[in-house]
């Protein structure tokens, strides 16, 4: 697969945590009708730090399960730390791969992947492919998503505007499709899956002081294969400061989708 190019740090951690309450309230009743309900067993493969892991793993309570699947490193090792710290006992976190996780086969009621598809270019059909196969009969694929190119900021430090568009080509430069979200349904039909709800929405964030995009997260990759410059970065670091002193805090819209696709 894809070199993942986020990098994880405190600052990435507490944006994965901010985004799994997110989800919860957003994504309730998908996650409900999906089966991610008490005493369910949910592979949430993709992990990373495993933030959501630890959200699911309350969602299904003691008598669920939740197993945390990541090949990154310095990810697991966070993941792992994360899951230690938390108050549930009921996530195991595990090394395995987005097409090979590892996970039995039709041994889990949900099978999870969030927003790892749009780093993996041209490998998006074998993952939701294995992913598929995880599931028991009855069970579903769950599906989260992104549009890069439909990433709204309002009130951001006018020095910024160049970020996100550097990181959509950074994505394209890859290989990655940084519309996945849009192709999420498609690759649960040809998963063999039936598509039981696609749905899209903007989540709208007041982004608090600190907080910085993937893309930042992602710059030494970025630095790495040409996609930005040491000056692109400077300046940057300099607006998020402005910004972090600002008293009108920027507004972040972000798309997300979701696809739930059901094994028969």
């Amino acid at each position: 697969m894809t070199d993942y190019s986020l990098a994880i740090s405190d600052v990435e951690v507490a944006r994965y945590r901010m985004m799994a309450a997110s989800a919860l309230l957003l994504e309730a009743g998908q996650l409900r009708a999906a089966g991610v309900v008490p005493g369910a067993v949910v592979a949430d493969v993709g992990c990373g730090p495993a933030a959501m892991s630890v959200e699911l793993a309350a969602q299904v309570g003691p008598s669920g399960r939740v197993i945390g699947i990541e090949r990154d490193e310095q990810a697991l090792a966070t993941a792992r730390s994360l899951v230690q710290q938390s108050d549930v006992t009921n996530v195991e976190v595990r090394s395995g791969d987005a097409a090979d996780s590892g996970v039995e086969p039709g041994s889990v009621d949900v099978a999870m992947m969030r927003h790892v598809l749009a780093h993996n270019g041209g490998h998006e059909p074998a993952i939701v492919d294995h992913l598929a196969t995880l599931p028991r009969a009855g069970g579903t694929v769950y599906l989260v998503d992104v549009d890069l190119t439909a990433m709204r900021i309002v009130d951001a430090d006018p020095e910024l505007d160049d970020l996100a568009d550097k990181y959509v080509r950074f994505h394209t430069m890859r290989g990655n499709d940084p519309r996945i979200g849009l192709r999420l349904s498609r690759l649960l039909q040809n998963a063999g899956l039936e598509v039981a709800s696609f749905t899209g929405t903007y989540n709208i964030i007041d982004a608090p002081p600190g907080m910085r995009p993937p893309a930042w997260a992602a710059r030494a990759a970025m630095l790495a294969e040409g996609a930005a410059s040491p000056e692109d970065f400077e300046r940057w670091n300099a607006a998020f400061a402005r910004s972090d002193a600002a008293a009108t805090r920027p507004l972040i819209f972000a798309p997300s989708f979701v696809a739930v696709g059901r094994k028969a």
